[in-house]
């Protein structure tokens, strides 16, 4: 099997795009998402995407496939919001290691059918780990700025969980995606420490954090350089940034974190800026010419697209990463 730390040494590797906006065009309904198993489930679950993987696999299969096609190296799991946490939102909790080994299972059989067709290019499968949706060091309570949604200890047994079935299911790689509070990582990175130890393996990992406004800081006020060293202590394969900006608004923050980093550097901004209805506007094309700058800088090693991302934004993207030489690595550390 080929390891992705070689083929980072070699060239910029491709992430796949959005998977929500692929599975929008889709159109499912309330029953395509409960599927058989579900049918008589008394919450509603329409918008769990997650829950797709066990009642819509083909779907999923075909999206993969897609970002494949389009040329991508790594493509992630459909476990975004695979956590307790997340899944009590639709009162899903006791499935969630299910969810997450299914998940990866059906990744991987695309990836393994792509990587056999063309093994000089191998594919390679990121259990995607998303923030959840509370925050382990802010208040949700304006009122009482010492309550906590959640505990780190709650954080840390929900993303074991899910380390647990992605690992199970066969995924190449963890993605801690779209963090916004590095508390919530950092309890992801401790859970998933604890099972590399009790299995005695060593998957890579990858930390992707999200820079919330033209402030320059992550939701819970760390700058770019705050949030490398808070989760340096691990040693990671890439850190890097996604979500909440476009391709534009986000270079200056993936540079800063290029001349600092020990680690390869990612970066997969959503497709501009959402528009008034909440859409993405900004076509492949013109994303192609706003990542190109990342390319030319050397300031990456690995790209893809976030929020309204399609096959189309991952071609182009691909596209032109096999122009230019990835970025190399520093080997000093900063500290």
């Amino acid at each position: 099997m080929k390891d992705i730390r070689k083929e980072l040494e070699k060239r910029i590797l491709v992430l796949d795009g959005a998977m929500g906006t692929m599975l929008q065009r889709y159109k499912f309904t309330e029953e395509d998402f409960r599927g058989e198993r579900f049918k008589d489930f008394e919450h509603p679950l329409q918008g769990n995407n997650d829950l797709l993987s066990l009642t819509q696999p083909k779907a999923i299969a075909e999206v993969h496939a897609k970002y494949f096609e389009a040329g991508a190296d790594i493509i992630e799991t459909n476990t975004f919001s695979g956590t307790t946490i997340a899944m009590a939102d639709y009162h899903l909790e006791d499935i969630v290691y299910e969810l997450n080994y299914e998940s990866a299972k059906i990744a991987k059989q695309v990836a393994d059918k792509f990587t056999a067709e063309n093994p000089e290019k191998p594919r390679f499968v990121a259990g995607a780990m998303g923030p959840t949706n509370r925050t382990a060091s802010m208040s949700p309570d304006v009122n009482d700025p010492g309550y906590r949604a959640v505990t780190f200890d709650e954080l840390r047994i929900a993303y074991k969980q899910q380390v647990e079935g992605l690992v199970d299911g066969g995924v190449d790689v963890l993605l801690v995606e779209t963090i916004f509070d590095t508390l919530n990582a950092k309890a992801a990175l401790f859970a998933i420490e604890e099972v590399k130890e009790e299995r005695g393996i060593d998957i890579p990992i990858m930390v992707s954090g999200t820079i919330t406004d033209a402030s320059g800081r992550t939701l819970s006020g760390q700058t770019a350089e705050a949030f490398l060293i808070s989760i340096s202590h691990i040693p990671l394969l890439s850190v890097g940034f996604n979500c909440a900006l476009g391709a534009d608004q986000l270079l200056p923050y993936v540079k800063r974190l290029s001349q600092q980093s020990p680690f390869y550097i990612s970066a997969y901004p959503n497709a501009g800026l959402p528009n008034h209805f909440g859409e993405y506007d900004q076509t492949a094309k013109e994303m192609q010419k706003l990542v190109r700058n990342y390319m030319e800088e050397y300031v990456v090693n690995i790209v893809g697209g976030c929020c309204g991302t399609t096959p189309d934004h991952i071609r182009l993207l691909s596209e032109i990463a096999s122009e230019f030489e990835p970025r190399k690595v520093v080997v000093e550390s900063y500290n």
